[in-house]
């Protein structure tokens, strides 16, 4: 499903995603996937693994940090 579709039916994708549907939503002209959403909560664990910075690195935020939706797009 694509951005567009995603916001012109969001009340029909809330009652699928109750129903237990998974959504993928897309973006631009290439479909590049920018999200999931899933009524299953347990597949969302509280930490993230850095992959193959795992040991190597690790990574905290202030608690003050702030990033605007613009600043995370465009990353």
């Amino acid at each position: 499903m694509t951005v567009a579709e995603f916001k012109t039916h969001f009340s029909e994708v809330i009652d699928q995603v109750k129903a237990g549907e998974k959504i993928e939503v897309t973006f631009g002209k290439s479909k590049e996937v920018v999200g999931y959403f899933s009524g299953d909560l347990q597949q969302i664990s509280a930490k993230r693994k850095l992959g193959i910075l795992e040991g190597k690195a690790s990574v905290t935020f202030a608690d003050d940090f702030k990033m605007s939706e613009d600043e995370f797009l465009r990353s």
